[in-house]
């Protein structure tokens, strides 16, 4: 018996891709020395594929593969997916949510402390020979300070959760009020700004979440509030984000989401207030594990005519 093609359209964890490439006859997008010759071969044939969060798929891509019928993306955002289209065509999408909830949960308590605590910078203290001439400035604390999460979905619950351990005051913005939880509510983002101490975006990216956290919100924060983004360059007004930062507006920021991945701005690197790492929220090799194995089982369920595990659309 034949294997189902299966179009890779964005790398995911290797163990797993090598795993997926056993059971299906798999062809690499990036890999390809024509891709444009990949798509015509397949046209008529694949009704599979499989691609990154970040890579997703657009319109015009499905539209060249007109007997489509699973989109099964290796990770939780499906902002770079074109639901809508995906809809209008009948095909299924899948992510691999739950998985990753605790160690994008954990990076965000990382981001925050080593912001907070100035934990990169003392590392280069160390190692640069400066505390040979005495001790490095002192810090601020993370106790008792309110942190306001933009988005309290799984995500956004467990880093709460984490952060009740510091000591601190919990706050969320979203478009609804969570009838299960006694954390306080803002239904404006500017207003969590001006309360908060540290701000954590926590939402999906996409059209809803295009700048929510704005310039306004950032001022709000002000010159001793902390930003930490684990969530999609997108959701964040960059550009005004590094002007305040540079300029005293915002006191630092801790993120692993950026714009433009992974073309971050010289003018961003070149900040001493802020923590950067490329975008590894998820990256342990359990979750990344995880997140694979549950594509598989998408992939599996829908060769098998069974309902999918973790279906979005």
């Amino acid at each position: 018996m034949s294997k189902p093609p299966i179009l890779l359209m964005g790398h995911f964890y290797q163990p797993k891709l090598d795993e997926l490439e056993k059971l299906y006859e798999c062809h690499r997008l990036w890999a390809a020395a024509d891709p444009e010759a990949l798509f015509a071969s397949l046209a008529d044939r694949c009704q599979i594929v499989v691609t990154a969060g970040g890579r997703g798929i657009k319109a015009d891509e499905m539209d060249r593969l007109p007997n489509l019928k699973l989109i099964a993306s290796f990770g939780v955002g499906v902002d770079a997916i074109d639901l809508e289209h995906a809809r209008k065509l009948g095909i299924a999408v899948s992510n691999t949510p739950d998985v990753l909830t605790e160690d994008v949960a954990d990076m965000a308590l990382a981001l925050m402390l080593g912001t907070i605590r100035r934990i990169p910078q003392g590392d280069r203290f160390v190692r640069d020979g400066r505390w040979l001439a005495g001790g490095m400035p002192v810090t601020h604390s993370l106790q008792k300070r309110r942190v306001g999460i933009v988005g309290l979905g799984r995500i956004g619950r467990a880093i709460a959760k984490r952060c009740a351990a510091f000591n601190t005051e919990i706050g969320y913005f979203g478009p609804n009020r969570k009838s299960d939880t006694d954390y306080r509510y803002f239904s404006d983002i500017v207003q969590m700004g001006e309360w908060a101490d540290v701000m954590i975006a926590a939402c999906p990216g996409g059209p809803a979440t295009f700048r929510v956290v704005s310039r306004a919100a950032l001022e709000a924060l002000g010159p001793d509030g902390v930003f930490v983004n684990i969530a999609r360059g997108s959701v964040v007004d960059q550009e005004a984000m590094i002007e305040l930062l540079a300029g005293g507006g915002l006191g630092a920021a801790g993120l692993d989401v950026f714009d433009d991945e992974p073309n971050v701005p010289q003018a961003l690197i070149a900040l001493d207030n802020v923590v950067l790492h490329p975008h590894q929220g998820s990256a342990t090799y359990t979750t990344r594990a995880a997140m694979g194995q549950l594509v598989i089982d998408n992939v599996g369920a829908f060769v098998q005519g069974h309902e999918l595990p973790t279906r979005v659309v």
